[in-house]
């Protein structure tokens, strides 16, 4: 899981971008990347770490031009590398730079096609830098001098004949324009906004809309399935769907945790959707615990505090702020490997005694995905003094990879494979364990927007829209992927090895 975002304005860009990537923060803490235009040049700096931590001022001054593009990466392929910090760039032809959120299903496929066929040499592991290649190759066979749109929009139906996964793309072509491309199912988000000037309108696309409110941008629509937009560096806007028979089918695993709450995606407010989710799971709560003895539900801060409100209040119990949240500790789901995850826990998280002591204590998450956060809590709320620790997930038990661009580990890491909701208790140490029912789940979403017939919930049904997903799939996946892996690579890329 990534965020990207691109604009084009009448004035300098380089502090828009910088402020929308603080924005999206959240979906990816691995490395950060801005790349601007100016007269027919590009202006690049990227890096390890935070947004804060890549870019000082010096580097802004170095980053003319009034457009550009942005990136906060999330590792779900190759290394933590800086090389594979994004917007990444090849210079034929005109001149690209590429920024992507997501994950290509068929990415060794178009590797090997692009070095047997079209002799590209990649190097990085990362598939965004096969995808740029793609472009790259579509765009040159119908180089001209004089290319427009139009021929943009072939390029980009070249890439969705070509490309198989979950993507959302910003690119910019030297001294032409940005691109935006949302995949065929439109798995990854992706909106575009204006922000009216004395000089004209301004244009940004962003992964979520936060973004682009924060910065003064106006919403005016998600980037449909299979539809891409291109903006001109003269701020003409053209728009045109370049997929066959594209299928809204967007990931609810960003409803349930990785969007910010005062995004709108796809029409569905994210924020609303958890209240929602928080008014099924208590009537499954009702269900099976009607005469529960709960003196008090606390969230696990901060995705699941919209659910367990609205928990709280349908179960008629007090609602307290447990534990308190150490802003300067990044979020644990997307820590590159276990030991991280592990030791992030306590620093992250620290619980208010008073709230625990001699109560029965119905914590509140998102998700439970490896289970080691939800073992430790446990075991924190009862070293706090709790009588008893019930758990409840807003989120059904997650039993499968997801693909798409979130980087969750491989069917043996989840706690929840081959075991029944009894045994997932017993290991995370709770005195009863209730998840979200999958039903549920999607009509708490859906009821935002009823034009979304479909959502991919792979993760949790292991059904995979693409079609292409297969035991030889995820024995690659698993092999690049799990945390061992991944540690490897890491060590590898650091020289060490």
């Amino acid at each position: 899981m990534c965020g990207i975002t691109g604009i084009v304005a009448h004035s300098a860009v380089n502090l828009d971008l910088y402020e929308s990537l603080s924005v999206l923060q959240h979906r990816g803490q691995d490395a950060a990347g801005i790349t601007t235009c100016e007269n027919g040049r590009f202006y690049m700096k990227k890096g390890n770490g935070l947004v804060r931590d890549v870019f000082y001022k010096k580097h802004m001054q170095r980053l003319p031009g009034k457009m550009g593009i942005a990136h906060a990466r999330y590792p779900t392929a190759g290394t933590s590398s800086s090389a594979e910090a994004q917007p990444l760039y090849v210079n034929s032809p005109y001149g690209i730079a590429l920024a992507h959120n997501g994950n290509l299903t068929n990415a060794e496929q178009l590797k090997e096609e692009l070095f047997q066929t079209e002799l590209r040499h990649l190097n990085t592991d990362s598939d965004t830098e096969a995808l740029l290649n793609i472009f790259a190759h579509e765009l040159q066979l119908i180089a001209k001098p004089d290319f427009n749109h139009e021929d943009i929009f072939i390029a980009v139906e070249g890439i969705h004949r070509r490309c198989r996964g979950g993507y959302a793309v910003v690119a910019m072509v030297v001294g032409k324009g940005i691109l935006a491309i949302r995949d065929p199912n439109g798995i990854r988000p992706l909106c575009y906004g204006i922000r009216e000037t004395e000089l004209g309108p301004d244009y940004m696309v962003a992964s979520e809309s936060v973004a682009l409110q924060a910065q003064g941008f106006e919403l005016v629509r998600d980037i449909e399935p299979g539809e891409a937009i291109f903006i001109s560096e003269d701020g003409e806007m053209f728009a045109r769907q370049c997929a066959q028979d594209p299928v809204l089918s967007p990931c609810i695993f960003e409803y349930v945790y990785f969007a910010r709450p005062d995004s709108i995606i796809d029409g569905i407010s994210v924020y609303k959707s958890r209240l929602r989710m928080g008014q099924t799971l208590v009537q499954k709560i009702l269900r099976e615990q009607p005469d529960h003895d709960i003196d008090v539900v606390i969230p696990i801060p901060d995705t699941s505090r919209s659910t367990a409100l609205e928990v709280a209040f349908h179960l008629n119990v007090k609602y307290r702020e447990g534990f308190i949240k150490n802003r300067y500790i990044g979020r644990t789901f997307i820590m590159p490997g276990q030991k991280e995850r592990k030791k992030s826990v306590r620093q992250k998280l620290n619980p208010i005694e008073l709230e625990f002591a001699g109560k029965n204590v119905l914590l509140v998450d998102d998700s439970i995905v490896r289970g080691t956060t939800s073992k430790q809590i446990v075991q924190m709320a009862r070293e706090a003094g709790a009588k008893k620790v019930y758990m409840a997930s807003a989120a059904p038990p997650v039993r499968h990879p997801n693909v798409y661009g979130i980087d969750m580990a491989s069917h043996e890491e989840f706690v929840a494979h081959d075991r029944t909701v009894e045994e997932i208790t017993e290991i995370i140490g709770a005195d009863w364990l209730i998840y979200q029912g999958l039903d549920d789940l999607i009509k708490a979403v859906r009821k935002g927007n009823k034009d979304v017939e479909q959502f991919d919930c792979s993760c949790f049904d292991g059904v995979y829209i693409t079609n292409d997903v297969d035991d030889a799939y995820f024995k690659r996946l698993n092999d690049q992927r799990n945390d061992s892996a991944k540690n490897k690579k890491n060590i590898k890329a650091a020289g060490q090895l």
